[in-house]
């Protein structure tokens, strides 16, 4: 006995290969090096002459082997600094969409790459739900951690992407309210490039040649402008419009009797155009819910870390209405939440793999920098960097209003909400904005598009390490570019 007790005390082979301190100190001695040549990356720059012929074989390459080429003549050099990127043709660009949303840390984050290295170390590099490590546990409770602080979310399956967290997610609202097969959704919602995602998605393009079989009904998302015009009398335009979604809500209640397993709730809309709605929009809808027995699903896999608290859920403070959450992008491991009520009978979710050993670490130490950080609250990172880009986008239409003209489908000009911000020039129209985006990119800005009738300019910045200062040179860029695009008009 006292023998077992010995050796059940040494460490592991694995333990000891994580406390060596030759391996720390080499990894150290990367993250110095990579420090140092980051340092070279301080602005915006052109690519080089002498990259060119290379440059180009490289999209050539992309093209046949994808089949198309890509949106933006896009390959990095696999170098960084913040919100700064390094292109393998030499050039230097903001990145303000951080691949649509995962790099919120930006590029070659030293202490990200250092908890990479230590991930790569795992004895295998993709980790699964049949054979898991320490680390994919330790992500899970850390996520599920933050998730009920304010909610009653419990349990977190982990997996690759977030079209399939909405994909598990789906299957336990249909488990859990069998026989209803339908699923209730906002209008110009985006749920992912699966099959039936793209089905749920409000996109006709994502499903042409597909057939379909998913049985959905579409609610009107919160349009501040159309409130606007439904003021009267003692009656606010927001009440008018909340009373008019709930009768859409009845209706297909009504119309289909047990029939829904869930209402997915994007709580800010990404695709759709980064549109926010009140507290008491997303409240009234969901106690409907509640009153029918249809899961309440907040589809945070753009939202989450980006709102002024972690969750987009606690910043509208609806925890206590939430039934099933998804996240993903920025957690570089993505994850169907749920509540104990909601845990799936065995056999229902699996996969091969739930991520990978470097996309656990990472993401687990992600988790932990916005919830010890400074990012959150009032007068956090994220609401300060949403003031400085209302204000500068303000300031450039102060400049040229000519910019800017409004109709009565724009009722501001720059929108959003934390680290989701757009802004609407050229009357939101679609060419002008699309190749707005073209121009800002090659000037050294990244952004990309968003919305329906109107457009925006969508950017999602890496505003987990983005300084203050550097909204000034990033507008600089964006005012230079929209003069070009406005003398092309």
């Amino acid at each position: 006995m006292a023998n077992g007790t010995a050796a059940s005390m040494e460490q592991l082979a694995g333990e000891t290969l994580r406390s060596n301190t030759t391996i720390r100190d080499s990894i150290n001695n990367i993250v110095d090096e990579l420090k140092s040549a980051q340092s070279e990356l301080t602005g915006v720059r052109p690519a080089r002459a002498d990259r060119k012929i290379e440059y180009d074989q490289l999209l050539a390459d992309a093209s046949e082997v994808r089949g198309r080429g890509l949106y933006y003549p896009y390959v990095g050099s696999g170098i960084g600094n913040g919100p700064l990127v390094e292109l393998a043709d030499g050039s230097v660009k903001f990145d303000m969409i951080s691949g649509i949303g995962v790099q919120f840390f930006g590029h070659s984050d030293p202490d990200l790459v250092g908890v990479a290295l230590e991930g790569a170390m795992a004895d295998t590099v993709m980790q699964g739900n049949l054979q898991m490590n320490e680390e994919a546990i330790r992500f899970a409770e850390a996520l599920v951690a933050q998730a009920s602080r304010s909610s009653k979310l419990k349990h977190a399956f982990l997996c690759n992407s977030g079209a399939m967290a909405n994909e598990n997610a789906l299957k336990v609202a249909f488990q859990k309210h069998s026989p209803a097969s339908r699923v209730i959704a906002f209008q110009d919602c985006f749920m992912g490039r699966t099959w039936t995602m793209a089905q749920i998605g409000d996109s006709a393009a994502g499903r042409v040649g597909l057939p379909l079989n998913a049985m959905v009904d579409y609610m009107p998302f919160y349009d501040a402008a159309a409130a606007k015009r439904l003021s009267a009398g003692d009656v606010s335009g927001e009440t008018r419009y909340i009373d008019m979604c709930l009768w859409h809500l009845e209706q297909y209640i009504n119309r289909y009797p047990k029939q829904h397993a869930c209402f997915i709730f994007e709580l800010v809309q990404g695709e759709g155009g980064f549109r926010t709605a009140p507290r008491a929009f997303h409240k009234a809808l969901m106690e409907v819910c509640k009153a029918n027995e249809i899961a309440v699903w907040a589809d945070e896999v753009q939202t989450f870390g980006r709102t002024d608290q972690m969750f987009a859920f606690e910043t509208l403070e609806l925890g206590d209405y939430i039934n099933l959450c998804t996240v993903g992008k920025m957690t570089q491991v993505c994850a169907a939440l749920y509540t104990a009520d909601y845990n799936p009978k065995p056999g229902l979710l699996s996969g091969t793999f739930l991520g990978s050993s470097v996309g656990l670490r990472v993401g687990h130490r992600i988790i932990e920098r916005l919830r010890d950080g400074d990012y959150y609250g009032e007068n956090g990172s994220n609401a300060r960097h949403h003031k400085l880009f209302r204000d500068g986008i303000r300031a450039i239409a102060v400049k040229h209003p000519e910019w800017f003209p409004q109709n009565d489908r724009i009722l501001d000009i720059v929108d959003g909400c934390g680290g989701m911000m757009r802004f609407t020039p050229f009357g939101g129209k679609k060419d002008p904005i699309v190749n707005l985006c073209r121009t800002l990119y090659d000037e050294g800005v990244i952004t990309f598009y968003c919305g329906h009738d109107p457009y925006h300019v969508r950017m999602l910045p890496p505003l987990g390490v983005m300084r203050e200062d550097q909204w000034a040179p990033v507008f600089e860029v964006v005012e230079r570019a929209m003069a070009k695009q406005a003398a092309q008009l």
